[in-house]
């Protein structure tokens, strides 16, 4: 069984040098290729305008593929040619390719491509023609995957309707598979629409290589998440047809995780591995993906420690894998007690859209959800810290402290500026002014975190990447620092004037509307807050994924809630929940406050859950649309 690891360098460009210091370590624990996932990182010779302003210049891709050659490690350039293709869509000179069209037809700026397009073979084999050199393992990856696109342009909906959706996907597999042997290069795509699209496969060229990927534990049968976490087995199918198979786990970087869920990544390699062995898999590739949010220090961590599974052979445990990987990486000294902090760190990961919404808004914390928890949270990292002995651990566990000092300051101060409300309203001017000091207080230490937090992911960005160079970290600590601004100036005008306390600040509306969603049957679920406004249009106010990252989660009924708030200017118009997406969700506990009054939702009892949409499909084509609403229900106050 060939053994891989992959880097996705298309979602974050790691500094050059580093990822050749890293091919020899690779090597050494029996990795034998290379899976670059590039779009546009790389200044392709024959696409000129693609390339984004950090992209690897040619000939350092070029000696990249030269070092891994030389530590014995072969190279396979993935090159997205359906789904994931924005980073062409977004050129000019190759936006009509895109599916997507506006009312009179033009190309949207985001998407994917067509390949009814007559340019769609075009671009594919200047990518072709360009990474044709660079396939050291004699393998081009087409990528392939979530195309949900697809059949939206008028062209390729007329084929579809004319020879079917599978014969269509199966067509345009073919034809890249055609070009990629006029290359002499074996043909690999990523499997998940062959779950969607069963009936492809006997239309697939043999010789094809379908990577299945799925990333949590699981027994025997891997799932997928559109399916609502039913099962499903592709390799009978795939073995009739003559097309080879390899399984796929993740080292850890779910979106916006500043720490990998180091448990949990193990638990779905092995599961992996286990399934590969017993299938007879043609190879095994430990992907990763969209580690912008964390160092790829840890995840070669992970890595290390998967490694142990061919390398050592006589153990599955998390606690002995990440104790050998932290040992590969940074040494033998307190390896043992890393991998148990590591494991420590689970319980406290910030996974998931609910906690990552702070990114974007502070004004969205739950009047009933406390600060206790995070308080909780915020004690357990600042010890970790002190504990945490690799210096790439030790900054990664900093960065997340300044992710629960934020939470922490949120959630209090949500709190208090509703009962300094209360404590206007019953002219408590002494008590007021006391709460008024401590929210002053509470900003002042902040400020301090929040330079802490700077200095963290500042660090924490220098390891692996370029310098002056601003990351998903960076961008997310300029967003909180005007926050920042706009709450003290905030504060500042409620201090002058008592009465202002009653207006909209960064982290409270004038009024909040509080609600709980239960993610009962977890798919890919998007729960709106939309109000009507004067001229009868609805519109969005707050929106939030219901998709968690976690093994809890990975199942097709859970027990899921998560308290959720957002403000409201003018309770007196129409407001109303809007689910989009795949899937059920079901909502509890509508209420909406300014801190003084409290208006209970009259639509349906508080007690109960009011369920919107309809279990995910188990089969088929899913209908997965994040700008159409499948269900709703009004409020009434």
């Amino acid at each position: 069984m060939i053994r891989a690891f992959q880097w996705d360098l298309a979602r974050q460009v790691e500094r050059h040098d580093w990822l050749l210091a890293q091919l020899p370590c690779y090597a050494k624990w029996g990795y034998q290729e290379l899976h670059l996932h590039l779009e546009d990182a790389v200044d392709y010779p024959s696409l000129p305008g693609v390339a984004r302003r950090d992209a690897y210049s040619w000939k350092q891709l070029r000696q990249l593929v030269d070092v891994a050659s030389d530590c014995g490690i072969k190279v396979v350039p993935i090159a997205n040619l359906l789904g994931h293709t924005q980073y062409l869509i977004k050129t000019a000179q190759w936006r009509d390719l895109n599916e997507l069209r506006a009312s009179d037809g033009s190309a949207l700026e985001t998407g994917q491509i067509c390949p009814s397009h007559p340019q769609a073979l075009e671009v594919a084999q200047k990518l072709v023609e360009d990474l044709a050199p660079l396939c050291t393992a004699g393998k081009i990856h087409f990528g392939l995957d979530e195309s949900f696109h697809l059949g939206k342009h008028p062209k390729s909906r007329t084929e579809i309707d004319r020879i079917g959706l599978g014969s269509y996907f199966a067509r345009w597999v073919n034809q890249l598979h055609r070009l990629a042997q006029s290359y002499h290069l074996e043909t690999a795509i990523w499997a998940d629409m062959l779950i969607m699209l069963p009936e492809a496969i006997r239309e697939l060229p043999p010789g094809l290589i379908a990577y299945d990927w799925y990333y949590h534990a699981f027994r025997r049968h891997p799932r997928f998440e559109i399916f609502n976490f039913a099962e499903y087995d592709l390799v009978p199918a795939l073995k009739k047809r003559g097309i080879r198979y390899w399984g796929c786990p993740m080292n850890g970087a779910f979106r916006f995780e500043p720490i990998p869920v180091f448990g949990e990544r193990i638990a779905n390699a092995v599961s992996w591995w286990n399934r590969c062995t017993r299938t007879k898999a043609e190879g095994f590739l430990v992907s990763s993906w969209e580690a912008n949010h964390l160092t790829p220090e840890m995840t070669t961590v992970i890595d290390a420690a998967i490694a142990s599974l061919w390398l050592d052979g006589d153990a599955t445990d998390a606690p002995t894998l990440l104790r050998r990987g932290f040992e590969r990486v940074h040494g033998k000294r307190n390896a043992s007690t890393q991998a148990r902090l590591a494991l420590a760190c689970d319980e406290r990961a910030f996974a998931g859209y609910a906690q990552a919404e702070r990114h974007q808004f502070w004004d969205t914390a739950h009047s009933d959800d406390g600060p206790k928890r995070a308080a909780a949270e915020t004690r357990f990292l600042k010890r970790a810290t002190t504990r945490a002995i690799a210096e790439p651990f030790r900054l990664s566990i900093a960065w997340r402290l300044y992710l629960s000092h934020r939470e922490l300051f949120v959630k209090k101060t949500a709190d208090n500026i509703l009962k300094g409300r209360r404590l206007l309203a019953r002219q408590k001017p002494r008590k007021l002014e006391q709460l008024l000091d401590q929210m002053e207080t509470d900003t002042r230490g902040f400020e301090v975190q929040y330079l802490e937090g700077k200095k963290s992911a500042n660090a924490l960005s220098k390891l692996t990447r370029k310098e002056f160079t601003r990351g998903a970290n960076q961008t997310i600590l300029k967003d909180d620092g005007e926050k920042l601004k706009a709450w003290k100036r905030w504060l500042y005008s409620t201090r002058r004037n008592v009465n202002h306390l009653l207006q909209t600040s960064p982290i409270a509306g004038r009024w909040q509307l509080c609600l709980t969603v239960h993610a009962s049957r977890p798919t890919a679920n998007l729960v709106v807050v939309q109000q009507q406004n004067k001229s009868g249009d609805w519109i969005d106010l707050r929106r939030r994924h219901t998709i968690e990252f976690r093994g809890h989660s990975a199942k097709a009924c859970s027990q899921i809630k998560r308290p959720w708030s957002a403000p409201i200017e003018d309770p007196q118009r129409p407001i109303r929940i809007v689910l989009r997406g795949l899937g059920e969700v079901a909502i509890s506990q509508v209420r909406l406050t300014d801190g003084i009054t409290m208006k209970t939702n009259l639509t349906w009892k508080a007690a109960l859950r009011k369920r919107l949409g309809t279990t995910a499909p188990t089969t088929g084509w899913p209908d997965l649309d994040w700008a159409k609403n499948i269900n709703h229900v009004d409020l009434e106050f």
